[in-house]
């Protein structure tokens, strides 16, 4: 029998192991992990439980806070600042999921009664949203607690009333073990079986349990090249799945002629503070660039590489994403036409700088050697394509692949020309659209949308903010059926209290 591989917490400060936290699953403990959840999916039916559990949750993860943030900072390098305000987001984001399960518009009831006028005749319909029942989520290595065991994909699923299985980032398997137990706690503390979440580790884990016949749906943060993998598995099944996956994205940025002349120095700085917030390893990075040749470009340019210059060495969140940084920026700084004004790149053995990467726009406006340069690369580096038209603009633009954010930089103080047109363009690229401002911050909102045309979603839902529930859900409609067999979310007399519209009208 061959020994089940040790998962060991690493060091990204010295790449050294820290600890062996579990070991790897094999199948038969991921199919006992998926049939554990399943179990215990009718547990998850009662909404006031749900919302009890996602803020008990909420509550717990902030009492052991001091432990949380100190072993993600242990694995991650990322700080106790950025962490703090990490696990502020991450329980905040459980509470909203509360409300919204509190409020239960999620359910999107709609009720149509029997009408003998209509052409054709309409026969008595009541519909409403139910859980698709076992989640599997994939946890991201840049976010390891709000994009992680206990993030966003987690408590939208658990608010939809689906248990979850998990599969930990190799990157914080410590973290993600004690947030897991965190959440089981939580659980067994309102009555509900700890099973409603289930905790795996392992590559072959992974693939394992996208293939499951008992998991309904999949959230996955990560690459492009391991996302599309998990998502073509999850297509090929005999009963192909709902996979809802964040993979790559580039985060297109336009300052306008009028924005650079107004204040390019202050884009430049607010550019690089964007660029670099945690080592670059945000997946809303802005990174690709342009901006106008001539004076005004320049001016935003010095600004951009002073603050660069001034920015500290960083650790990334492994050594594997540090060499594929280093080799990445290096092969771009090597194509003709490019310069590095700030060369970024290796400062240590564990250690990269920050930088940015020039090159003419009309280069990139056709396929050509420099396409590289249109694809993200993951770390503190961002690509500056210096255009001469608007022209060069849009044709570049028509180039790019799908986005989470686009942004446009212009004119704060009267008119500027192009931005109507240059708004119309960028829409088209991303699932956010920015002006003035900054990709890098992702408000927990109702109205937020964090995904984008493929690659950098595989769907068109959000993973942040109240909607990201309706990735778990799925509507069916119940017709002629008598009040006393119905569901009580559809009963004549809403027994429930909840919103829902009725013969076209809000009730």
């Amino acid at each position: 029998m061959v020994a089940a591989a040790p998962v060991w917490s690493v060091d990204p400060r010295t790449g050294n192991p820290r600890e062996q936290v579990a070991v790897e699953a094999t199948a038969e403990e991921v199919d006992r992990a998926v049939r554990a959840a399943h179990a215990v999916r009718d547990s998850l039916a009662d909404r006031t439980v749900r919302a009890a559990f996602l803020r008990t949750a909420a509550d717990l993860l902030a009492e052991a806070g001091e432990h949380v943030i100190e072993a993600a900072d242990a694995e991650t390098a990322l700080g106790p600042a950025r962490l703090t305000g990490e696990l502020a987001r991450t329980a905040a984001q459980l509470r909203a999921f509360a409300e919204v399960v509190d409020e239960g518009a999620f359910l999107d009831i709609h009720i149509d009664h029997a009408d003998a006028t209509r052409t054709p005749p309409w026969p008595d319909l009541r519909r409403y949203k139910i859980p698709l029942g076992v989640v599997a989520v994939y946890a991201a290595s840049n976010f390891p607690l709000a994009f992680s065991v206990p993030g966003g994909d987690t408590a939208s699923a658990l608010a939809a009333g689906c248990p979850v299985v998990v599969k930990a980032h190799p990157d914080h398997p410590a973290t993600s073990e004690l947030c897991a137990s965190v959440l089981r706690r939580a659980a067994a503390k309102v009555g509900l079986p700890e099973d409603v979440l289930v905790l795996v580790h392992g590559f072959e884990a992974g693939v394992e349990l996208v293939k499951h016949p008992l998991v309904a749906a999949a959230g996955f943060t990560g690459s492009i090249r391991g996302g599309r993998a998990l998502f073509d598995a999850a297509a090929a099944r005999p009963t192909p799945i709902p996979f809802h996956g964040e993979l790559g994205s580039l985060n297109p940025v336009v300052v306008t002629e009028a924005a650079a002349a107004e204040r390019g120095e202050q884009i430049g700085a607010g550019l690089a503070g964007s660029m670099t917030m945690g080592a670059g390893q945000f997946c809303t990075k802005p990174g690709f660039v342009l901006a106008p040749t001539g004076e005004t470009g320049d001016r935003l340019l010095k600004s951009l590489t002073d603050a660069v210059s001034d920015s500290e060495a960083a650790v990334m969140l492994d050594h594997r994403m540090r060499d594929a940084f280093v080799a990445g920026v290096r092969a771009r700084a090597e194509l003709p036409d490019v310069d590095a004004p700030v060369t970024p790149g290796a400062s240590s053995d564990h250690t990269v700088s920050a930088g940015f990467l020039t090159v003419p726009a009309h280069l990139l406006a056709t396929e050509g050697p420099h396409d590289a340069l249109l694809e993200e690369c993951f770390g503190p580096v961002t690509v500056v394509a210096r255009y001469a038209s608007e022209g060069e603009i849009t044709a570049v633009l028509s180039r790019l692949p799908g986005n989470l954010t686009a942004t446009l930089q212009i004119a704060e103080e009267g008119a500027d020309a192009g931005a109507p047109g240059l708004l119309a363009a960028l829409t088209p690229l991303a699932g956010r659209v920015l002006v003035n401002g900054w990709p890098t911050g992702v408000a927990v909102a109702p109205a937020q949308h964090h995904g984008g045309p493929y690659p950098a979603t595989t769907s068109t839902s959000t993973s942040v903010g109240a909607t990201a529930i309706e990735r778990w859900l799925r509507p069916v409609s119940y017709q002629t059926t008598p009040d006393a067999l119905l569901p009580p979310e559809l009963r004549e007399d809403n027994p429930l209290g909840l919103p829902r519209r009725v013969d076209g009208r809000r009730a």
